[in-house]
């Protein structure tokens, strides 16, 4: 483990954070002296309109003068608070960062467990998501689609050519410390933008359609403008009438379907808030890996940057928001003012809302590249993996688990390559089987979404990870673990027949019955996943099963834990070795703690 590379980067975080510490102080500082000018002009102008209102000599708009600096000084600490409010969240991106890097995460991220399937083939049994997990680790996303896509990549495996890209720009984004930061301080604390009713809004059908409400809605206010000006010359009112009663008409005609415009205009946008600062960040970084220069080019419409198309829509929704004014709602009717800004919405959804959803997937998939790309650089020492073609293998070395401390991660080296095509993993429990299976497959799945891995060194080829760790009964479904077992041994049946190899991960398999069932069923099931072409690791605690025959000896191989009693406390290495476990404590331990056996 390159120990040095590490500490730089902690080093850099924490001479980020003393300088972000630092301007906090500044900004509070220069807030509490705002506060006390802010004091100190309010009594200026009670003072200043006293002294006017007494009469005295002083200039006749003196009183005028404090509230105008009140108003600066309110103005300028609006700023302050704002400027303040960004520093502290990139304090906090940093400080969970360093957490990160000291392996002191678990809790300060975002567990997402929104995003769990119970149903998955892997999911659950290799802490994917929920507190502590590896989405927490991982996830730096803004958006709900920066969440969903790194949670797409971490259930299914992506083929050997998008693997190789994402490792290419995750290496080119590694050290794109300040991109991170700028992308952390953008909105408040929390996830923005979900991408469903965006997409919806963008892609629905116009509504103000008829050919003719463009040209009234012009027409008719410079039609009542002229009628004014009569009136004002000629003293007849009824042009006015008529003109007005027009407008109103246009107005009722499209009723309901105008001010639906413009209320979907104003949700979406508060929305779309968040993607402007974000798309013009982005935009301007200079990115060459194909799949990042993709993305950046994907973020655009009709050759419009997508940040200068948000900013548009951004005015039209000003004018939308800005007829809660007084004076728009007194010249509304008149000007024709919310047909003209229900058009202007219609048009943008119209010349850009189309793109909307490529602009989505382009930021789901940059942000998912960036929460990696922030792993790679706070976990120097964990390499991307070798992908090689031919027969299905696993090969790493030295290989630990990321949810793991690294100070107290044992490891350990697992190999997977013709002939042998199972490991079967013997030892007493709490020896370290199950968590070698979760090791194994929670690296091939950052190793299949393009993520560097714990391990000195993985190569493998292609694989998706089926797992039967964690299968619980259910009293809800009415089914005994013995049978949620087999329906997992069933799914997996069906991924063995798909493409790419499957990896299984077995533990303690098919304990819920009994021996001689056990024995034959295990032998039955292992051999039918290694005829599929599939390739795994078993465990038990079982010695019978040590000896199944699963085609040839050739194909399975043994390996063990190894424990000790000392003292009466069971004392484990936690490391593998070879063969068949040859001794068992379990007897010595019962009785250590009183009972007689």
């Amino acid at each position: 483990m390159d120990e040095s590379a590490s500490a730089l980067h902690a080093a850099e975080y924490r001479r980020r954070l003393h300088a972000v510490e630092a301007a906090i102080a500044r900004l509070d500082m220069l807030a509490g002296r705002i506060s006390t000018v802010r004091i100190v002009l309010a009594i200026a102008g009670i003072a200043a309109i006293w002294w006017s209102v007494q009469g005295t000599t002083a200039p006749k708009y003196l009183w005028l003068v404090p509230p105008a600096l009140f108003a600066a000084a309110v103005f300028y600490h609006s700023r302050v608070r704002r400027a303040r409010a960004r520093t502290d969240r990139a304090a906090a991106h940093y400080r969970v960062g360093l957490a990160r890097i000291e392996d002191r995460w678990s809790g300060l991220g975002n567990p997402d467990t929104s995003l769990e399937d119970a149903n998955h083939i892997y999911a659950a049994d290799l802490d994917v998501f929920g507190p502590g997990n590896l989405f927490e680790l991982l996830s730096t996303a803004r958006t709900r689609m920066g969440e969903r896509t790194l949670a797409a990549w971490l259930l299914s495996p992506a083929p050997t050519a998008t693997v190789l890209q994402r490792q290419q720009s995750i290496a080119e984004l590694r050290d794109r410390v300040d991109l991170r930061e700028d992308l952390a301080v953008l909105s408040e604390a929390g996830v923005g933008v979900h991408p469903e009713e965006l997409s919806r809004w963008a892609e629905s059908a116009n509504r103000l359609t008829q050919r003719s409400i463009l040209p009234a809605a012009v027409l008719l206010p410079v039609l009542l403008i002229a009628a004014l000006i009569f009136w004002n010359v000629t003293a007849m009112a009824s042009p006015v009438v008529v003109i007005l009663l027009l407008e109103l008409g246009v107005v009722r005609l499209l009723g309901l379907r105008l001010f639906e415009v413009l209320g979907s205009t104003e949700q979406a946008f508060d929305k779309l808030r968040l993607l402007v600062d974000l798309t013009t960040r982005l935009e301007r970084e200079p990115l060459e890996a194909p799949l990042t220069k993709g993305l950046l080019q994907r973020l655009s419409s009709s050759g419009v940057p997508a940040s200068r198309a948000i900013a548009r829509l951004a005015t039209t929704v000003s004018f939308v928001e800005s007829r809660r004014n007084p004076l728009i709602q007194i010249l509304d009717l008149p000007l024709l003012y919310s047909v003209h800004a229900a058009l202007a919405a219609e048009r943008w959804r119209r010349d850009h809302g189309s793109a909307v959803a490529a602009w989505l997937d382009a930021i789901g998939e940059l942000e998912a590249l960036i929460s990696l790309s922030a792993y790679s650089y706070e976990h120097p020492d964990d390499p991307f993996p070798e992908l090689v073609d031919g027969d299905a293998s696993f090969v790493g070395v030295a290989l630990g688990h990321p949810l793991l401390p690294q100070r107290t991660c044992v490891r350990n080296d697992v190999t997977i390559s013709r002939p042998t095509r199972v490991l079967l993993i013997s030892g007493s429990n709490m020896s370290g089987k199950s968590t070698l299976l979760r090791t194994v497959g929670i690296n091939t799945v950052l190793a299949m979404a393009g993520a560097p891995v714990r391990a000195r060194h993985l190569r493998l080829s292609p694989l998706q990870v089926g797992a039967n760790i964690r299968i619980n009964d259910s009293l809800q479904k009415g089914s005994s673990r013995f049978y949620a077992e087999i329906t997992r041994l069933r799914q997996l049946n069906e991924t063995a027949l798909r493409e790419p190899t499957l990896l299984f991960l077995l533990d303690e398999v098919l304990q819920g019955t009994n021996s001689r069932d056990r024995f034959i069923g295990a032998q039955g099931v292992i051999r039918a996943l290694i005829d599929r072409g599939a390739i795994g690791l078993v465990t038990t605690h079982d010695l019978a099963l040590t000896a199944i025959d699963v085609g040839g000896a050739e194909r399975l191989r043994n390996l063990h834990f190894q424990d000790e009693l000392v003292d009466g406390r069971m004392q484990f290495d936690f490391k593998l070795h070879e063969g068949v476990v040859t001794k068992s404590n379990g007897i010595e331990l019962m009785r250590s703690i009183g009972l007689e056996v």
